[in-house]
């Protein structure tokens, strides 16, 4: 399995490390103790944020979880110094319960650059691969089995609740009469790609946003129940905590967002530390362009 291309930018580092800064992570074991600090990575991808906070933490022990198996191996490759302190669990984060309350947990939300540029992935629409979109790719249907399951009306609804997509029924429309000459199992992401954008007027297929990211957008989410697995995030992970341990989330558009919001300010066991997201600062932005969407939330466990 080749993890080399998996190595990325890990997003808001700085803030990442500062939001960790107040809490004992360096704190020393008691004499003849194993036990220490704990920091719970959800979304483990290739390491970048927990490189950053064992080397900043001599102490911290760190939960990875992934449900990738290209992620898991980059990771396991790019933490190698710390394998002492680290264990990689594979998992979604909603299967997952730890063993004792920890110190620390984050999740960034953001589907990995590596993944997004490898087109046997199928995320994409600039590359020619599988319509497919999973993240774990053992297990569930693929965006092309969706795409010739759901009917004109579900498309579309699924089209515009979870990609805000305003030409969702136009699309939806021309994606089922694609499929009535040949299966979206049988094509390809470019065909799809190019399928969505003859839906737009000319000058907005010449945009400098494609005209299929929204959509795509939406059958990656559907696929992944990634609105789902947050909703259990956001009601678990408190509980995961210990009284005045840190939840960070980093999410990256508005539906996102939203919902860790509204839970972090009005869960009874949770204390929002800041009540605007963090964002990134203009030197962030000049190195790393994908970092403008994101937004990091932090919330304080309550006694």
């Amino acid at each position: 399995m080749d993890a080399a291309p998996f190595s990325h930018q890990p997003v808001l580092a700085a803030e990442v490390l500062a939001a960790f800064a107040a809490l004992p992570l360096s704190a020393v074991p008691a004499a003849g103790s194993d036990a220490g600090p704990v920091l719970l990575d959800c979304t483990l991808g290739g390491g970048g944020h927990s490189a950053l906070l064992l080397a900043a933490h001599p102490q911290l022990r760190l939960i990875g979880l992934d449900q990738d198996a290209t992620a898991r191996a980059a990771a396991a490759e790019r933490l190698a110094a710390w394998s002492d302190r680290l264990r990689i669990v594979a998992t979604n984060f909603a299967a997952y319960t730890p063993e004792a309350p920890v110190q620390a947990v984050l999740a960034d939300l953001g589907v990995s650059s590596p993944q997004l540029d490898r087109p046997e992935r199928g995320f994409s629409f600039r590359g020619e691969g599988p319509i497919d979109m999973r993240m774990n790719q053992d297990t569930g249907e693929t965006a092309a089995d969706l795409l010739d399951r759901l009917d004109e009306t579900a498309l579309a609804d699924l089209l515009y609740g979870l990609g805000e997509e305003r030409l969702s029924r136009r699309v939806a429309r021309r994606l089922v009469a694609e499929r009535a000459e040949r299966p979206w199992r049988q094509r390809s992401t470019a065909e799809l790609a190019y399928a969505i954008a003859g839906c737009f007027p000319p000058p907005a297929r010449r945009g400098r946003i494609h005209p299929a990211t929204r959509s795509f957008q939406a059958l990656r989410m559907a696929v992944n129940d990634e609105l789902g697995v947050l909703e259990q995030l956001l009601q678990r992970a408190p509980d995961w905590l210990v009284p005045g341990g840190i939840l960070a989330i980093i999410s990256f558009h508005s539906l996102e967002d939203r919902r860790v919001k509204m839970a972090f300010a009005s869960d009874e066991r949770l204390e929002r530390i800041s009540r605007k997201a963090l964002v990134a600062a203009e030197e962030e932005l000049a190195a790393n362009p994908r970092s403008r969407s994101a937004r990091l939330r932090l919330a304080r466990r309550l006694p």
